[in-house]
């Protein structure tokens, strides 16, 4: 793999991202009805810039800079991706007018543009995360060490299939308390298909004493998560919860258990990528330790 040299300087366009974070917050505290209804995509996309900025900085490398193609391939699965946890919440072909855990408020009128605004929302959820997960690797977890967990076919098998019966059961039998399952059920059902299939995996790096990925990914689902639910409770067009256990116990708008599901929701959507991105190429390093797939590495 070649290595780039890091630098003493954050990158330009991280600036921009911060400068869009901080604008997007002013602006919205100050009463501005656009912004108000678009904060989300706005302030995430100076997320991801200003944060990927310093994973230039750190590593020498990222999706903005060196991997842009690989970045388009992200973009596009977590489009998909969260239309996908989208159905789970409102099953619409089995029953039109239920949503069982959030319901947006507020939204764009027109039709068209509220596609629009969904789509550059949902397109930013993985990147956000494996940018924030990668910048957590390059330096908090750079180093990290753990005991070797070794996990053997017959048991993976076990865990795809109870994966599959959880990602099956809430779209058959809808019920608002199968809000875990939903964010437990793809990592069962692909990581251990990603192992087997010789791709990167949570799995393949426990067999090696490997920790920085799963440490790096917990980190980016609690720390996105508690800037999700920040990010969200001021805007204009939000979304809030309803959930059978401790609903009415919350921390902005979230109810407090909810935070548990953002760890693992991060290590749910670097399985999905990473199981998605296995079917458009041949096999890959598989001890690599990077959050994407280095494509000009």
């Amino acid at each position: 793999m070649k290595t780039r040299s890091t630098s003493a300087r954050l990158p330009v366009y991280g600036y921009l991202g911060l400068a869009i974070m901080v604008a997007a917050e002013a602006l919205l505290f100050s009463g501005n009805q656009f912004v108000g209804r678009w904060f989300t995509p706005i302030v995430w996309t100076g997320y991801i810039l200003f944060v990927d900025a310093l994973v230039r900085k750190f590593k020498g490398r990222s999706l903005l800079t060196t991997e842009r193609l690989e970045l388009l391939v992200i973009v596009v699965v977590s489009i998909a991706g969260w239309w996908l946890f989208e159905f789970y919440n409102a099953p619409r072909f089995w029953n039109s007018d239920l949503e069982l855990w959030w319901h947006y408020h507020n939204l764009e009128p027109n039709l068209m543009l509220r596609r629009a605004g969904y789509d550059w929302a949902f397109a930013t959820i993985f990147p956000l995360l494996f940018i924030t997960a990668e910048l957590f690797r390059v330096t908090i977890f750079k180093s990290l060490t753990g005991r070797k967990i070794e996990i053997r076919k017959p048991i993976l098998v076990l865990l795809i299939m109870l994966g599959a019966l959880g990602a099956i059961v809430p779209l058959i039998y809808p019920s608002p308390w199968f809000a875990p399952i939903v964010w437990l059920a793809f990592i069962l059902l692909l990581d251990p298909i990603n192992a087997m299939r010789g791709w990167p995996s949570i799995t393949g790096d426990l067999a090696r004493g490997d920790w920085r990925r799963l440490w790096s990914l917990l980190g980016s689902g609690f720390v996105c998560g508690i800037l999700w639910e920040f990010f969200n409770y001021w805007a204009i067009s939000k979304w809030t919860y309803t959930v059978p256990y401790f609903g009415n116990v919350k921390l902005f708008e979230m109810p407090v258990l909810g935070f548990l599901g953002f760890p693992p929701f991060a290590i749910e959507c670097w399985a999905m990528y990473i199981f998605c991105r296995s079917l458009m190429s041949g096999k890959v390093d598989k001890s690599s330790d990077t959050i994407w797939i280095e494509t000009n590495a």
